[in-house]
């Protein structure tokens, strides 16, 4: 009997891309983005993405001290592999991004592979009612500021991570990006296999078209061959088009309000564990079993959920 394939799901219950006015399904409180990462892996995701919040306005943070109570309680409760995020903000200096991955020393984190415009401006045309003033700066922001991902920055993100046998999710919004990725596996600064998040629909990056997926999976084939564990993550409306194609294609996936707050035309998701839930019934009906976390831990070769610092 042949093996049947399977994929992994990640899920990014929270992020920096959304403010809390776009959604009250948005968690903000540190119980908020434990409840939604919990109950996002008790739906079918194996590795949980996070980003930290202020809990007075929302805005995006990485002050350790507000990961740390959402950290512990998921660690108590679900035994998926914790991926904290290196990107936080493109309103954030590198060093700022870098606190809470360098604190917690996670099994996995994740990092943008090169400079891009991030044009989140685009969402002022459908929301026009904040509850916080910095929301609505933060996205005109867009227009003017780059997020900024040197080589030296992406270096010495490496170098952290490695001494902390912390390993990545390479969020590649473009083509460059994995030109990019593939000059750090040659120089030796990550080993394989290497975790290739494909990026869709980002005003700044890669579209959301599906002959761009088919681009970058051939881009990826070419440069690294069985090298790479491929996933997608398409931003907005596309995310389950997207995932739905790439998972056809044999990629990994990744959903979550973090990425988008809707589960379907015009209709709120009402929480990410409910997209979780929308993927995985696509996965099965494609005879793909969902991956637990041990088993993606043993295809992405991680150090344990043990090892970390929290």
């Amino acid at each position: 009997m042949a093996t049947r394939s399977k994929a992994i799901i990640t899920c990014a219950p929270t992020g920096a891309i959304h403010t809390p006015s776009m959604s009250p399904h948005l968690p903000v409180t540190a119980d908020e983005i434990a409840c939604a990462a919990i109950e996002a892996a008790k739906a079918g995701a194996a590795i949980l993405h996070l980003h930290a919040r202020d809990p007075k306005d929302g805005r995006p943070s990485q002050d350790p001290e507000l990961f740390r109570p959402f950290l512990s309680k998921i660690k108590a409760a679900t035994d998926a592999v914790i991926n904290i995020t290196t990107g936080g903000s493109p309103h954030m200096s590198v060093e700022q991004r870098m606190r809470p991955a360098t604190a917690f020393k996670p099994e996995l984190a994740s990092l943008n592979m090169g400079t891009m415009n991030f044009g989140s401006f685009p969402m002022l045309s459908r929301f026009k009612e904040f509850k916080h003033e910095w929301e609505r700066d933060h996205l005109e922001n867009s227009r003017y500021r780059i997020f900024k991902n040197s080589f030296s920055d992406i270096e010495n993100i490496l170098k952290i991570g490695n001494a902390n046998g912390t390993r990545f999710e390479f969020e590649c919004y473009d083509i460059s990006h994995l030109n990019n990725l593939k000059h750090f596996l040659d120089r030796g600064l990550m080993k394989a296999p290497v975790f290739v998040q494909s990026v869709f629909g980002i005003l700044g990056g890669i579209s959301e078209d599906p002959e761009d997926v088919m681009h970058m999976h051939r881009t990826a084939n070419r440069l690294f061959g069985d090298q790479f564990r491929w996933s997608i993550l398409g931003a907005g409306r596309s995310q389950i088009p997207l995932t739905t194609i790439g998972a056809a294609m044999g990629s990994n996936v990744r959903v979550g309000l973090g990425d988008s707050l809707w589960i379907g035309p015009g209709r709120l998701a009402v929480s990410s564990a409910e997209q979780v839930q929308r993927i995985r019934v696509v996965l099965e009906a494609l005879n793909i079993d969902v991956a637990t976390p041990d088993e993606a831990r043993t295809i992405l070769d991680l150090k344990g959920g043990g090892n970390v610092a929290f």
